[in-house]
């Protein structure tokens, strides 16, 4: 395993619990959503560049269904 793979993971864990944690304090369901996907996401077993690709589209996607 790769250092930057690693790190990615890393951010995906650090990223994935800052949305849960802010979705359980405002009971927002699609942040409740978007941190579980972001947990999991890092075991399949995906290249690097499109795992970074999906946690880059579940991240900005509750920010697109709030507007």
């Amino acid at each position: 395993m790769s250092t930057s793979t690693i790190l990615i993971y890393v951010f995906l864990g650090s990223a994935s619990l800052s949305y849960l944690i802010y979705a359980k304090s405002q009971h927002k369901a699609i942040a409740l959503i978007s941190g579980i996907i972001l947990g999991i996401l890092p075991y399949f077993n995906l290249p690097l560049w499109l795992i970074f690709l999906l946690a880059l589209i579940v991240m900005i996607f509750p920010f697109i269904l709030n507007k």
